[in-house]
């Protein structure tokens, strides 16, 4: 199980920031990892109207990744495929970096599995 979920700022044009296909590269890289189960991959993406980076500039921009896994995976697993995951979203959005300032995070947390339920048919 992994989930990404993207927020961003709302002045990113939609043509370079393109989160269809960033959200095709993740999944791929993150089912080939053999790490993650390609039914258990989600992604969800969050325009913020309203926000603030840094000094206010009005043309900087943000993009934050969120990556939500279940238990089960050692530091060493978790921090090789987080750089993975991490070069990829950098690649993505060098498009961006090259036009204006933004500020890009990444963080993977995992869910405690004591409290977590599903229900698929996936």
């Amino acid at each position: 199980m992994a989930h990404f979920i993207y927020e961003y700022s709302a002045n990113l044009p939609e043509e370079q920031l393109d989160l269809p296909g960033l959200m095709e590269k993740m999944h791929t890289a993150a089912a080939a990892s053999g790490i993650f189960p390609l039914a258990g991959l989600r992604s969800r993406a969050i325009s913020c109207e309203e926000f603030r980076v840094g000094d206010g500039n009005p043309d900087h921009g943000f993009v934050n990744l969120s990556m939500k896994v279940g238990r089960g995976r050692d530091l060493d697993t978790r921090l090789e495929i987080g750089q993975t995951l991490f070069d990829i979203l950098i690649e993505h959005l060098q498009p961006i970096f090259d036009s204006r300032g933004l500020a890009v995070s990444f963080e993977m947390r995992e869910l405690e599995e004591h409290v977590k339920f599903n229900h698929k048919n996936i």
